[in-house]
């Protein structure tokens, strides 16, 4: 079953090389130019949220760096456990 989405007409400005542009690939694709720009801002939307979530990474990061000596600890914990030949 496929789920009806309500959807509003939004008037979008482009000049002639990006309308050619989007007519080349919604051609190549069989989709119309409205799917297409749908497409695109979901994966820019996609994109964006992304690189917060990176950016609040390397925030984390940078107020609570990572304790190397925990890190040799578990490597040794590691290193004692694997077995010889």
């Amino acid at each position: 079953m496929v789920a009806h989405v309500a959807r509003r007409q939004v008037l979008v400005q482009l000049d002639d090389a990006q309308v050619a542009v989007l007519d080349r690939l919604a051609d190549a694709a069989d989709d119309s130019r409205s799917e297409l720009i749908r497409r695109a801002i979901d994966l820019y939307v996609e994109a964006v949220g992304e690189a917060v979530a990176d950016v609040r990474y390397a925030d984390a990061y940078l107020r609570l760096p990572e304790d190397l000596a925990e890190f040799a600890a578990l490597r040794d914990l590691a290193l004692g456990t694997w077995p010889r030949d």
